[in-house]
């Protein structure tokens, strides 16, 4: 393992650990087949982010370091080297993991086939939907005869042709083909007999009617393999000052579409004078992620394996609506009464929906200020602020352009609002708006209140069914205020860091946070050093901001406990003897997306617990708006402290986040903890009991 100067784990390295427990839940037998089939398909999809953003930028590193004489800490050849080691033997592990799930879909009667497993009645079906769905969205290329070799789109899979006849085998010719995933769908299902579901990928109707696409042409005979590129997907943005923003974002994502090639995968199978000719013609070299495989890429559609063909189908349990919210007829006059703790995906959505919706429709609300990172597809919280200004409303949306790969989703949004009359802000310059809020302006008895929300995930009610995330509702004097100064300072960035210097109780990123929980960090490690009880505990997606980790290695030397569940990358390396407390570290991977960010001090027994849409990295801390909150309501803190409790026991899905990354699974005695099934009958419970059911 590379290791930093500093004592700690490459970032990268740790990250493809992450993708690895993912890959776990793929092999896992106690997870249902469907779900299984689902984790190899995040797996894939992760991995293509990993290669489109990390070994990209690795890849860039190494060229400004060899131009510029940059001194980098690592060498990046170095570290791109053991992905490559590691990304293979995820590969082999992936193909594992793939046959026995394949054998398992057979037990249930569900066969993948391929073209040369289709009985006649099946072959008629594949020709007639060839004929009318596919063969008007295909173009096949002889790539031999194409001076300037075709841009391969990197999201898209292709069919490689070796076509040759019988009569003169020596004269083959090579053809490509686009598989159009983006307009058909990836699964065909089969004319089948009942109790028996056939599947057919749409590659497979392609290679079965390559007669009907080249057999004019005089050809007999065919191969057909499947490759994919990956490019890097950063983007400068063109500096030109009379560009406006919208169009350089548009500009940067047609860069994207020609990013430099990161990784090229094919079919281990392939013609090897075809893939040498491939490798040729893209310019790769031998230092590229150059990845031989199986038969099918582009695994990420296995996120979307049809359902309907499973005879135990993935039923996620019922939402919950919080208590304080049932039965009533506004949510808005229980907000403004008293705070509420929403916590995804056991408690309903709808309700942050319901919140906007009533503001939108109240003759009394004047305003509305939400920040938007990724919306959903058809998203009811656009509409619900469409509806507001419709209805007389001024709002204001801060939509970031730059929210990666929902680049083109959010120019449509900006469009969409401002067609509206919605006043868009697009955010800092050289900065990300990360943060989650929204504050609502109504007059109520002659004077005006503010209530909204502080969130640690998207408002996006399609990722709300599946990540865990915290969502305040509150109507809190001075948390109100500080995110009416936040937007004071989203529209004027340049001059408006006056108005961050006067929050008083938000912590803001690139400004305060850091130093702040530095203070908190510094302050356990007093108490320790004199004797009196310590602790941190600390919930979030990743941790590699180096400067932190080295505080927290001086609090575990101190004597301060120190307690993590980290879902994705830990940089930390939490085993060491100078630790005079021990370091707990745990990762959970399970059915929802661990996505929420709590971090709990001990603070000489009166604790201070914060949510946060920020990780402790350097690009949140740094380089991102993002924002954190201390609770003060008890029964929501200790209500919070309640939930990582439960997640610390875990011992069915909790991997230990040890030096050797070794992902092994935690293990204890006693009772089977589950952590996500153990909250979401932690939060019914209480329900329950405050409807006097329980």
């Amino acid at each position: 393992m590379i290791k930093a100067k500093g004592r700690t784990i490459v970032r990268d390295i740790s990250w493809l650990a992450f993708n690895e427990r993912v890959l776990q839940e793929a092999a896992d037998p106690s997870v249902s087949i469907s779900e299984r089939v689902r984790f190899l398909g995040i797996f894939s999809n992760n991995l293509d982010e990993f290669f489109r953003i990390r070994v990209a930028a690795l890849k860039r590193m190494q060229d400004l370091g060899k131009k510029a004489g940059m001194h980098v800490e690592h060498d990046p050849q170095k570290i791109l080297d053991q992905i490559q080691l590691i990304v293979l033997e995820q590969q082999r592990e992936f193909d594992r993991i793939w046959k026995i799930i394949i054998n398992e879909l057979k037990i249930q009667k569900i066969f993948l086939v391929s073209e040369k497993q289709l009985s006649r009645d099946q072959q008629k079906f594949v020709r007639t939907f060839y004929d009318e769905e596919v063969a008007s969205s295909i173009i096949p290329l002889m790539i031999q005869s194409i001076k300037n070799f075709p841009s391969l789109r990197e999201k898209s899979i292709y069919l490689a042709v070796v076509l040759s006849g019988k009569k003169a085998p020596a004269k083959s010719k090579y053809a490509l083909i686009e598989v159009p995933t983006t307009v058909l769908p990836r699964f065909i299902l089969l004319p089948s007999a009942p109790g028996t579901h056939y599947i057919i990928l749409l590659e497979d109707v392609i290679r079965f009617c390559l007669p009907q696409i080249f057999s004019f042409l005089g050809y007999d005979q065919y191969s057909a393999h499947i490759i994919k590129l990956t490019r890097d997907a950063e983007f400068d943005l063109d500096t030109d000052l009379s560009t406006s923003y919208a169009q350089k974002i548009r500009k940067g994502l047609k860069t994207r579409r020609k990013g430099k090639p990161v990784r090229f995968l094919y079919d281990k199978n392939i013609d090897a004078g075809l893939l040498a000719y491939l490798i040729q013609r893209l310019s790769l070299k031998s230092k590229d992620a150059i990845i031989p495989g199986g038969r099918i890429h582009n695994f990420k559609h296995f996120m979307n394996f049809p359902e309907s063909v499973f005879e135990q189908k993935s039923i996620r349990k019922k939402t919950i609506i919080h208590p304080f919210l049932k039965n009533v007829n506004r949510v808005t006059d229980v907000i403004i009464k008293q705070d509420v703790m929403l916590h995804f995906p056991y408690h309903a959505f709808t309700s942050v929906i319901d919140l906007l919706r009533e503001a939108a429709m109240d003759p009394q609300v004047s305003e509305i200020k939400i920040t938007a990172y990724r919306l959903a597809p058809a998203s009811k919280i656009v509409n619900a602020l469409i509806n507001a200004r419709r209805n007389g409303k001024k709002v204001t949306v801060m939509l970031e352009l730059r929210a990666r790969f929902d680049e083109e989703a959010n120019l449509y949004w900006k469009e969409r609002l401002e067609d509206e009359g919605v006043e868009v802000l697009l955010g800092v310059p050289n900065m990300k708006v990360h943060a989650k809020l929204c504050v609502i302006t109504r007059k109520q008895e002659n004077k005006i209140v503010h209530y909204g929300f502080v969130s640690t995930g998207n408002l996006n009610e399609k990722t709300a069914l599946i990540y865990g995330d915290d969502c305040l509702l509150t109507s809190n004097r001075n948390i109100m205020a500080d995110i009416n100064r936040i937007f004071s300072f989203l529209r004027q960035p340049k001059t408006g860091v006056r108005f961050l210097k006067a929050c008083k109780t938000l912590l803001l990123s690139p400004h305060y946070m850091r130093k702040h929980i530095t203070g908190l960090i510094n302050h356990e490690i007093r108490n320790a050093k004199n004797g009196k009880p310590s602790g941190i505990i600390l919930k979030m997606n990743s941790l590699s901001d180096e400067a932190l980790i080295h505080k927290l290695y001086e609090a575990a030397t101190a004597g301060v406990e120190i307690r993590m569940v980290i879902r994705g990358i830990c940089c930390m390396l939490t085993e060491n003897k100078k630790f005079t407390a021990p370091v707990q570290a745990i990762s959970i991977v399970d059915e929802n997306l661990e996505h929420s960010r709590v971090l709990i001090f001990h603070n000489g027994g009166k604790q201070k617990v914060m949510l946060s849409s920020a990780d402790l990295m350097v690009r949140n801390l740094d380089h991102r708006v993002e924002v954190a909150v201390f609770i003060h309501d008890k029964a929501i803190g200790n209500e919070l402290k309640d939930m990582i409790q439960i997640q610390l026991k875990d011992n069915v899905k909790a991997r230990w986040l040890d030096n050797k990354l070794s992902n092994a699974y935690v293990r204890t005695r006693g009772r089977k903890i589950r952590s996500q099934k153990e909250i979401y009958h932690y939060l019914q419970q209480k329900a329950l009991s405050f409807s006097g059911i329980a």
